[in-house]
């Protein structure tokens, strides 16, 4: 049986040029089982047709609560109540402008403010438009409506822009429905998160860091959520949108990190720590910037940061710990060490100078070895790696 056999999903397209991808998120969502109703406004037929969700979904699609085809001008109250999710993708700012007012002046609106299903919302317009402080206080007032907003992706618009406000890719979205409609694997259990790097200040406007982008760490999280785990994501500072869904809390020094991380430590039942976060610090930190000028060179006295898997390792009573080791040479030994010095029940060992595993990629190469195996896994996107990963700890779990 398809995952979301039985499931009843409201797919409503606004009008911008993102509508395109609306028709793979339906044709996705239909091959999963799902009965897939859209709702499109005015605006958004002038960029795709009904016919084409039509054809994809099996159903008549629908736009003018009014028209003929409607049940007695009822249409709004019949999706309503048939639904078990809505999602709006794309979601203009026009749109949303309507929806943080309480405005029903179409039959998208007037659906969504009569559905007792959850609502999630993607939006998708120009960079500038979604930086607007008008945009953001709508999109605060839908997080207080209860709206799931999912996060727009970052890069160039087809207006030539760049920044956030591009529509996440249909499987993305297609996932977010999946993990609010399909109990999984992970249902009822706690995960917690560490991702990104850490940043230790030498001076108000300098740092130690590291090249972590956070996206192995992140792909945990959405993997996660999306087989039904509560995550808390403990996460350096990255450039990545946070995983709808997840409690995010960022924080920037290794020692930051380790008081949120112990904090949330004993709510939770795993913990995977993703996070490069600094060995290092520096001993004293400048409170004005060191200037260059009269200095042929200059030294800098470090200090170690605290151990976060030791700390941890102290306060473990029934949770799963996970690891990573980011190596560059005795690969096995190397991280085998690690999981037994760090008492961790596994650890996720990558050589990050083979192509395609390094930080910032979209891949990973890695191996995850345990106390009694050793599995080396082929090149995958860090979403099947977390996928794998999370397989492993299942079989952790007691």
């Amino acid at each position: 049986m398809s995952p979301l056999t039985g499931k009843t999903v409201v797919l409503g397209v606004s009008g911008g040029i993102a509508a395109y991808k609306a028709a793979e998120v339906a044709s996705q969502l239909s091959q999963l089982g799902a009965a897939i109703h859209v709702v499109m406004t005015g605006n958004a037929t002038r960029f795709v047709q009904p016919l084409t969700f039509q054809a994809l979904t099996g159903n008549a699609v629908s736009v003018d609560q009014f028209e003929s085809s409607a049940l007695h001008g009822m249409e709004h109250i019949t999706l309503a109540e048939r639904a078990d999710l809505v999602l709006i993708a794309p979601a203009t700012a026009n749109v949303i402008s309507k929806l943080a007012a309480g405005l029903a002046d179409d039959l998208l609106t007037t659906t969504v403010l009569a559905t007792r299903a959850p609502v999630l919302i993607a939006p998708a317009m120009n960079a500038n438009m979604f930086a607007h402080a008008a945009t953001q206080a709508n999109l605060a007032r839908l997080h207080e409506l209860s709206y799931t907003v999912i996060a727009p992706d970052a890069g160039r618009m087809a207006c030539g822009t760049t920044g956030p406000g591009r529509l996440p890719a249909p499987e993305f979205l297609v996932e977010q429905v999946i993990a609010r409609l399909v109990t999984g694997d992970f249902a009822g259990v706690r995960l917690l998160i560490t991702a990104g790097p850490t940043r230790e200040p030498i001076d108000p406007v300098r740092y130690l860091s590291n090249h972590s982008s956070g996206k192995m760490g992140y792909a945990l999280a959405e993997r996660a959520l999306a087989r039904g785990a509560r995550v808390t994501l403990i996460s350096g500072p990255t450039c990545l949108p946070p995983p709808t869904g997840a409690d995010l809390r960022p924080v920037v020094t290794a020692e930051a990190m380790l008081d949120a991380t112990v904090a949330a430590f004993g709510e939770c039942d795993v913990l995977i720590s993703a996070a490069a976060i600094a060995d290092f610090k520096p001993a004293v930190t400048a409170s004005r910037k060191i200037k260059k000028a009269g200095r042929a060179a200059m030294s800098l006295e470090l200090t170690s940061t605290p151990d976060l898997l030791s700390v941890l390792a102290e306060r473990k009573s029934r949770q799963v710990m996970v690891g990573f080791a980011a190596e560059t040479e005795d690969l096995i030994a190397n991280a085998q060490a690690k999981r037994e010095r760090k008492g961790l029940d596994l650890i996720v060992a990558n050589d990050v100078t083979q192509p395609g595993a390094g930080f910032a990629s979209d891949t990973n190469l890695v191996t995850l070895i345990t106390r009694d195996r050793c599995e080396p896994l082929p090149l995958l996107t860090k979403r099947e790696v977390a996928d794998r990963v999370l397989d492993a700890v299942r079989q952790l779990i007691p």
